[in-house]
């Protein structure tokens, strides 16, 4: 992937590692092929693209990478073991990118949302509502009231201009970071 965008693009100058799969279920009942593709999705393929972009953004002495990892690479909700520790898995891995990489120009840190009102959440939101009899804004409510003390949605525009702030020349200094977008959830 890296070397078809350099082919097509030129050199890849930003990375922002954005991809991510879930599945919840108790620890014991765990499906290991879930667990295995979530670790995939979730952490390997951020370590794979960061090892494919190093080298030239250490050549050029010039890189942002940025990881969305999520407020459960800071804190755990049960039934989540594979993608709590994938995002706990990426924000070590921003710390150690930033260490490494600290005198070379070259910046990672990582963007801790909350829930994102995107399209998979709304559906999440309507399957909960038809399953429970509910109304929709009544099941965002509940959602939203379980971990967040901020009652709104984080949106992807928001997140968006996160990850250009860390990317621009005002945040050179920023490195190893792990910044909470999440509606005051981990501050609890």
């Amino acid at each position: 992937m890296v070397e078809q965008t350099a082919a097509e693009l030129g050199a890849v100058d930003i990375l922002v590692n954005n991809a991510g799969i879930q599945h919840v279920a108790p620890i014991g009942e765990f499906p290991d092929d879930k667990w295995d593709a979530i670790l995939a999705i979730n952490l390997s393929a951020a370590f794979h693209a960061i090892k494919a972009v190093v080298p030239g953004m250490q050549e050029r002495r010039w890189g942002r990478i940025v990881n969305i990892a999520s407020a459960h690479g800071l804190v755990a909700s049960t039934g989540k073991a594979a993608y709590v520790a994938a995002k706990h898995g990426v924000v070590g891995l921003t710390k150690v990118v930033a260490l490494e990489l600290a005198n070379d120009g070259v910046t990672c840190n990582a963007i801790c949302p909350g829930w994102v009102d995107t399209p998979l959440v709304e559906r999440q939101v309507e399957a909960q509502a038809r399953e429970a009899g509910m109304a929709v804004d009544q099941v965002r409510d509940e959602l939203l009231r379980e971990k967040q003390p901020m009652l709104a949605f984080t949106t992807p525009e928001e997140i968006g201009a996160l990850a250009v702030f860390l990317c621009s020349d005002a945040a050179a200094t920023m490195t190893g970071t792990a910044l909470p977008i999440d509606g005051g959830w981990t501050a609890q």
